[in-house]
């Protein structure tokens, strides 16, 4: 599957953080818990430079909570400050906010000290298009305050939001890299929904997933599409068995493949098939 995708809005983003970043004391970058290294943006470190960071894997709810706990060790491992967040129930909310104070907290002391009037700690929130920012920053700040969708790129500019007389939030829309250079990294990013369905071909995206799931959870889409068997089988191969066992039949008796990639692909990304994350740490070199 050959995606390229860097829209000009892209090229934007890009210069609007680097503006922004002198007016912030610390970056919050959002990460996908089911992708944690497709969904990381490498301009972004390159972009905030020395800030202080606070990486939040985000949709943790969604993810294997085995593999999560993994990545948590291999984050510690690496001296990063990482929280697991699920920005609709609130999970991880109070420990991000607490570690946006401790990172600022000697600074804050120090401006007490010489009789600065208090200011709230400013924070960029940054992340690729639909890996949950806006979500987030609704729940930290405990109102609608930024917009929302389940689709890329509903943020279009930057929005200051006040959480309390303590925080400041910064939100930013998502932002893609110009070239995938690995072909999963791409596909990872398509099959959570960072990339638009209308410029993918989804029935070739929900056979690569069902390869990439017939490896690593085989019997979670057994179970859930009642399939005898997928050994030796191709993604598109196990599409289509799982197409005919939902009734996904066109005029003439054809398999209507867009209709069984689509519901496929929905399920993914609602955790119908399972808690499921496509990375773990023992698959790549470094982040």
């Amino acid at each position: 599957m050959n995606i390229q995708w860097f829209p000009g809005h892209m090229n934007k983003t890009r210069r609007l953080l680097s503006e922004n970043l002198k007016m912030v004391d610390v970056v919050v970058e959002i990460l996908d818990a089911r992708i944690p290294v497709s969904s990381k943006n490498p301009e972004i470190d390159n972009i905030t430079k020395n800030k202080p960071k606070i990486i939040v894997l985000n949709k943790c709810d969604l993810a294997d909570k085995e593999i999560s706990e993994s990545w948590k060790k291999w984050y510690n491992s690496k001296g990063y400050t990482s929280i697991f967040v699920n920005s609709i129930d609130g999970t991880g909310i109070k420990q991000l906010k607490n570690k946006m104070r401790d990172l600022l907290k000697e600074r804050i002391e120090r401006d007490r000290q010489r009789g600065r009037i208090f200011r709230p700690v400013k924070a960029m929130i940054v992340g690729i298009p639909n890996v949950g920012k806006s979500s987030l920053i609704n729940k930290i700040a405990g109102r609608g305050s930024a917009a929302t969708g389940d689709k890329p790129g509903v943020t279009r500019g930057k929005q200051w939001i006040n959480v309390s007389n303590e925080i400041q939030l910064l939100d930013t829309p998502g932002i893609l890299w110009p070239k995938f250079e690995d072909r999963r990294v791409g596909i990872n990013l398509a099959i959570t929904g960072a990339i638009k369905d209308e410029i993918l071909d989804i029935v070739e995206l929900a056979s690569n997933l069902f390869e990439i799931l017939s490896e690593s959870y085989p019997e979670h889409i057994i179970k859930r599409y009642k399939l005898d068997s997928i050994e030796n089988k191709t993604g598109f191969e196990i599409l289509e068995e799982a197409g005919k066992n939902r009734g996904c039949i066109a005029s003439g008796g054809e398999i209507d493949m867009m209709r069984i990639s689509a519901i496929v692909l929905d399920e993914f990304r609602s955790a119908k098939i399972g808690k499921i994350s496509l990375e773990k740490p023992e698959d790549i070199k470094e982040v």
